[in-house]
């Protein structure tokens, strides 16, 4: 699997940065390429985003989530990604970090790959989640509970 990490730095308590990331339905306002996400449940999501100029869809599982820490999930349909969001304070509010790993399938997805097309597309992202949380100065929601090894361990409600 192919893998690209980055990190940004954004103007907004940890808190407010990682409740943000929670609020997974939220993510077609800033994430290239994604047109929906559908939050099944705690741990379980569905997704439809334009890959290499085609709308894949896919299911994932968050399988590790402490608040205000980190969310890793793993894909167990459609495409295969995986990654994993930090959250950790910076010099000026909290430094949001995400590795993401991928299976580029077919020629294009492939050669986008070696382009470094996904490279940007995660670069693009991170800045726009930075503007889009830094100009609400607070989070649409929130998800307060714990996943670990797959089973939610604290269930919290949302707050929307």
């Amino acid at each position: 699997m192919a893998s690209i990490k980055k990190s940004i730095d954004v103007a907004v308590p940890v808190r407010t940065a990682y409740d943000q990331w929670t609020q997974f339905e939220e993510f077609p306002r800033f994430m290239d390429g994604v047109e929906e996400v559908q939050q099944l449940d705690d741990k379980r999501l569905h997704w439809k985003a334009t890959v290499g100029g085609k709308l894949e869809e896919w299911d994932a599982e968050i399988f590790e989530q402490r608040p205000d820490e980190i969310i890793s999930w793993r894909s167990t349909t459609g495409a295969k990604n995986a990654g994993t969001v930090t959250f950790q304070p910076g010099e000026k509010g909290a430094v949001v970090s995400m590795l993401l790993e991928y299976e580029p399938e077919g020629a294009v997805e492939k050669t986008g790959d070696a382009l470094g097309f996904v490279d940007r597309q995660v670069k693009s992202s991170l800045d726009r989640f930075k503007k889009f949380i830094e100009s609400r100065r607070t989070e649409t929601g929130a998800w307060r509970g714990t996943i670990e090894g797959g089973k939610v361990e604290e269930r919290s409600e949302r707050t929307v």
